[in-house]
C-alpha cells in the first residue's frame, strides 16, 4: 500500500488518520454521554473525565496532523460518475466536520479550564489554562460542546450514508478507496 495519496487512491496515512478520527470521535461521544450521568458516588466520577480530556487533547493533535497531511498531500480526483452536487455536498460536509471538530476541542478545553486549572494529559504533562473567568464559561462552553458534538455525529452519519450509497447503489469505488482496497474500475496495481 502506498504511503501518500495518488490521483486515484488514498495512501495508508490518509486512510489511517481518517479511521482513527472516526473511532476516536465515536468513542469520545459514547464516553462523554455516559459520564454525564455519573453521580458523585460512582467509582468512575473522576476517572471518566480524566480519560475523556486526555483522549480529547490527544485527538486535537491527531486532528491537526490530519489537516497538515491533507494540506500537503494531493487528494484523489473525484470519480467520473460523481455528480457536481455530490462533490459540492461532500466538500461542504468535510469542511464542516473539520471546523466543528475544532469547535468541540476548544469548547472542551474551555469547560475544563474554566476554574483556572490546567488539564492533565494521561499524567504525562499538563496543558495550562490560558483563558479563564469568562461569564458562565463552563456552562456556555458545555452547551456548545454538547450540541456541536451532536451535530458532528449527525454529519458523520450523513457522510457514512453517502459512502454506503456510492458503494451499494452507485457501485463505484468511493468507499473502497477509503478502505485501502484496489479499485474495481481501473487496472492500477
Amino acid at each position: 500500500m502506498l504511503i501518500r495519496n495518488t490521483s486515484t487512491r488514498y495512501g495508508v496515512v490518509a486512510i489511517s488518520l481518517h479511521w482513527l478520527v472516526a473511532l476516536v470521535v465515536i468513542g469520545l461521544a459514547i464516553l462523554g454521554l455516559w459520564m454525564t450521568d455519573l453521580t458523585y458516588y460512582s467509582p468512575y466520577y473522576r476517572t471518566a473525565p480524566f480519560w475523556h480530556k486526555s483522549i480529547g487533547l490527544t485527538f486535537a493533535a491527531v486532528l491537526a496532523l490530519r489537516l497538515i497531511w491533507r494540506m500537503f498531500n494531493r487528494r484523489p480526483s473525484h470519480l467520473p460518475n460523481h455528480k457536481r452536487w455530490e462533490t459540492r455536498l461532500a466538500g461542504l460536509v468535510h469542511g464542516l466536520l473539520y471546523v466543528l471538530l475544532a469547535v468541540i476541542v476548544v469548547s472542551g478545553y474551555l469547560i475544563s479550564t474554566a476554574r483556572g486549572d490546567g488539564i492533565s494529559v494521561f499524567g504525562w504533562f499538563e496543558v495550562p489554562a490560558l483563558l479563564t473567568g469568562l461569564t458562565s464559561q463552563a456552562d456556555r462552553a458545555g452547551f456548545v460542546h454538547y450540541w456541536v458534538a451532536i451535530t458532528v455525529l449527525s454529519l458523520a452519519g450523513l457522510h457514512a450514508l453517502g459512502a454506503l450509497k456510492h458503494h451499494f447503489i452507485d457501485r463505484d469505488d468511493t468507499l473502497r478507496r477509503m478502505l485501502g482496497l484496489r479499485p474495481h474500475n481501473t487496472k492500477e496495481s
